[in-house]
């Protein structure tokens, strides 16, 4: 081949071949330039980074390329080639000189983001003779299409291997990533491969819940990878060079970050470069998943460029140890044939078709095994035609892991949950088949159906739960007891356990649960009494001890004014201290029924008397009316109010046959193992409490709602409650899921999905309200008279103030000698104990004078 690169080689040369072989080489380019006609003559420039394994690639390929075009047509191409060494600046300065110095007509190259902008800013501002310009990124500039109509991207883009990504994904119905990338001076560039991967999720229902840039010289990824490891991220998308990635790859091999129950992908920035690396760099990848970029290799087009390739490869970089040509080289030699086929000035009425079939291998050491994905189709073990026929295609990985993992790694034996919580197949949900209320799990044989049929309020509830999640799963029965039963997840039996399965502090020691999805709690429930009127202190129900008391100290205090006040008027009110104290509890009551104002003599006992008979009025209108309820209604008690009155009495006790409330009653509760029996149903509750067999149950609240509903006129809960956890579901331990799983119930409440739930399947709890049960707050307090008793009190203070007032006055008029107020006042008291001695007559007086005696009959 003879371009304008041989002879800038031979120039360069000058040295070796002397100063006759330089003039011999410029005349012979300039021979061959003037025999060349202008019209049929092609100028293509290539820029490319030559110090990297795609630049090698795509200049060895581009070169066979422009051989293959000059022997086939009569319009030989001249190839102007750059070394941009990795550099953008570079890449902006060869574009300048291909384009002021070379006049070529298309430019070939940049397989980076960074390279490819430089190249399309310097085409963007030349004034004549723009180029057509062949991108090798697979990541065009955002704005390329828009900006630059002379920018063509001549390979595949990262899209399709993003939407790979997410289709395996998808298939294994993972839906949570870790995307881990190493950054670009560019943020555009960065944005763009989240944009892809984004944008794939968010059409399989994928979630990248989390990003991790790491820089392109970074050595150390120990911290980073820790706080990965503590946020239990098990899935990664690795989009980093090859270097980068092998480092990273290995740092979380040393910290148990790979293999089971972890996912790796690579996507081409790593896979694509495979053929290139010798098999130790190859085996230090083992157990990486990846997308490798697509070509055809098997037919007689490629096997005779392969044998091209090779041998001048070998003969221009023999520092290489691989010599297999890539996908850079066959995209390299398909630019210009394109090129070839679509002239200069027409290329920009076609785009080339993206590839849309990507391979995806898994590293097994010194070599890898694949299949294949097609966008529209899904997977399959081949993407050529057979002898048998057509191509099958499959939506699931695991159709193909025979091919992808034949020799049976961590994959091929473990669940669902193995593979970073989920897989292809059905997640396998465990149901308890002998649950002992039928409204929480249901678990039924359909003849007709000819199928187990699970129905039941737990049931529901995790449907609705699995259809936020969006995962695909399948019930089954199992038989055991609930303790065997959860141990079926760390035997891998089951993924998940749906039922009345209570949550408890040594389950989590081989399980996860989720929140609770019911009231927590353990209750205590005893057959009902009937509280009828026949007890022999009823009378004194209607009012507390507290009120009573204060009912008596305010009929005495005002019976005691009235006395004081009406003695001076009344000789009856006389006698001896016993006699008098008796009339005073007499005035007190007789007040409390009947006022006859026309026997008082002072207005301030007549003030008193009907302020406290207004009050007496209401108080026993009240006391008629809290009686007459209690004697005419029926009131529903608990046989037994407390656990300690249980152990007091010895009884014996029983709890739902399986349930761990056992060890709660003898731990906590201290019951003696032989005063705690089991049963298993309802029924046998109900006749071991008719018989006194037992004494009491204990069950959960959920649990106890349907029990108490069933037999809702014969037993009632006593009001205790002790703390215990509620009804959650299991998954296996450390499952990353937990959150969203959680995030799902908090939907399935929120919503009022699960209030629907509980009404359909549960049967409310109509029975046990509020007059079936014992209530302390229904005698009368004091709080309900306070203001009562205040105004009487009050008023009969007022009235004892302004008679002892007025009394003191008349005491200091007749005692004028007195100057001195205390002197004053201790003989006024003196005054006021001898005056009421003197009141005191003896027991065998002469009769009362009739009108003394009349003022109060």
């Amino acid at each position: 081949m003879l371009g304008s690169e041989h002879c800038v080689d031979m120039e360069s040369s000058h040295d070796e071949y002397g100063r006759l072989g330089l003039v011999y080489t410029v005349i012979l380019c300039l021979l061959q330039a003037s025999l060349t006609p202008e019209k049929g003559f092609t100028r293509i420039g290539a820029i490319l980074d030559q110090t990297l394994r795609p630049g090698k690639e795509a200049k060895v390929a581009i070169e066979l390329a422009i051989q293959d075009v000059n022997n086939a047509t009569n319009q030989p191409s001249v190839l102007y080639l750059q070394n941009s060494r990795g550099k953008p600046i570079h890449a902006a300065i060869a574009a300048k000189e291909l384009i002021d110095e070379h006049n070529v007509k298309a430019i070939l190259g940049a397989h980076t983001w960074e390279e490819a902008s430089a190249i399309a800013e310097v085409i963007s501002e030349s004034d004549h003779n723009i180029p057509v310009f062949l991108s090798l990124a697979s990541t065009p500039p955002l704005q390329a299409t828009a900006q630059w109509p002379f920018f063509h991207q001549s390979v595949s883009r990262q899209s399709t291997q993003m939407n790979a990504v997410a289709a395996i994904l998808q298939s294994w119905s993972i839906r949570q990533v870790t995307l881990i990338y190493e950054t670009s001076h560019l943020a555009s560039a960065s944005a763009a491969i989240i944009s892809y991967l984004s944008e794939a999720f968010h059409q399989t229902g994928g979630e990248l819940t989390h990003i991790l840039p790491l820089a392109s010289g970074l050595y150390s990824f120990n911290e980073e990878l820790q706080v990965l490891k503590r946020q239990q991220r098990k899935v990664f998308v690795i989009h980093t060079s090859l270097e980068l990635g092998v480092r990273l790859f290995q740092t979380a091999k040393k910290m148990g970050m790979t293999g089971d129950g972890y996912l790796w992908i690579a996507t081409n920035g790593i896979t694509d470069l495979f053929h290139s690396v010798n098999s130790v760099k190859l085996s230090s990848l083992k157990g990486i998943l990846g997308v490798k970029s697509y070509f055809p290799e098997n037919t007689p087009d490629f096997l005779n460029f392969r044998k091209r390739f090779r041998q001048k490869f070998d003969s221009d970089y023999p520092e290489e140890e691989q010599d297999e040509p890539g996908i850079f080289a066959v995209e390299g030699y398909n630019a210009v044939r394109l090129l070839e086929q679509n002239s200069p000035k027409s290329y920009d009425h076609r785009r080339p078709i993206p590839g849309s079939t990507v391979e995806i291998v898994y590293l097994t050491g010194k070599g890898y095994h694949s299949v294949f994905w097609t966008e529209g189709l899904g997977f399959s073990e081949t993407v050529e035609d057979d002898t048998n026929g057509a191509i099958i295609y499959t939506r699931s990985m695991d159709n193909l892991k025979h091919a992808l993992f034949p020799m049976q790694p961590w994959y091929a034996h473990r669940r669902s949950r193995n593979l970073a919580e989920s897989s292809g197949n059905r997640m396998r949900v465990g149901v308890p088949g002998q649950s002992l209320f039928k409204e929480f799990v249901n678990v039924e044989f359909d003849p007709e159906k000819n199928r187990t049929v699970f129905d039941g309020f737990v049931i529901a509830v995790f449907d609705e739960m699995m259809k936020e999640l969006k995962l695909p799963y399948e019930y089954f029965s199992f038989n055991g007891s609930y303790d065997e039963l959860m141990r079926q997840i760390p035997e891998e039996r089951f993924d998940a356990i749906a039922g009345d399965v209570t949550i408890m502090s040594s389950r989590h020691e081989y399980v996860d649960f989720t929140q609770p999805y019911t009231e927590s709690g353990l209750e205590m429930i005893v057959p009902v009494r009937s509280r009828i009127s026949n007890q022999p202190w009823l009378f004194m129900k209607p009012f507390t001890a507290k009120m009573w008391w204060l009912i008596a100290a305010v009929i005495l205090y005002n019976g005691y004014i009235i006395w004081l006040i009406e003695r001076t008027h009344c000789r009856y009110l006389r006698g001896s201290i016993i006699n008098q104290i008796g009339i005073i509890i007499w005035l007190a009551f007789t007040t409390l029924f009947t006022l006859r104002g026309d026997r008082l003599h002072s207005n301030l006992s007549r003030m008193a008397a009907v302020v406290w008979l207004f009050v007496a009025l209401i108080i026993t209108q009240s006391y008629v009316a809290s009686l007459a309820s209690m004697l005419t209604a029926q009131r529903l008690e608990p046989t037994i109010t407390s656990v300690e009155t249980l152990r007091n009495m010895n009884a014996t006790v029983g709890y739902c046959n399986g349930s761990l409330v056992s060890d709660y009653l003898k731990d906590v509760l201290g019951f003696s193992s032989f005063k705690v029996n089991s049963y298993n149903s309802t029924h046998r509750y109900a006749e071991a409490l008719y018989s006194g067999e037992i004494a009491a149950i204990f069950l959960e609240v959920p649990a106890a709602k349907v029990f108490l509903a069933q037999y809702c006129k014969s037993f009632i809960r006593t009001g205790e409650t002790f703390k215990v956890g509620g009804f959650g579901f299991a998954f296996p331990r450390r499952y990353s899921w937990i959150s969203e799983t959680n995030k799902a119930l908090m939907n399935v409440a929120e919503s009022g999905k699960l209030k629907e739930l509980e009404d359909a399947y549960l049967i409310s709890e109509k029975c046990v309200d509020d007059e079936s049960s014992p209530n302390e707050d229904e005698s009368l307090s004091l709080r309900s008279f306070s203001i009562l008793f205040e105004l009487t009190g009050g008023t009969s203070t007022v009235a004892l103030v302004i008679y002892i007032i007025m009394n003191f006055i008349e005491f200091k008029k007749s005692n004028p000698e007195h100057k001195n107020f205390f002197k004053l006042m201790l003989s006024f008291i003196k005054d006021q104990m001898r005056r009421s001695s003197s009141l005191v007559v003896p027991a065998d007086s002469p009769a009362h004078p009739s009108d003394v005696s009349d003022s109060w009959t």
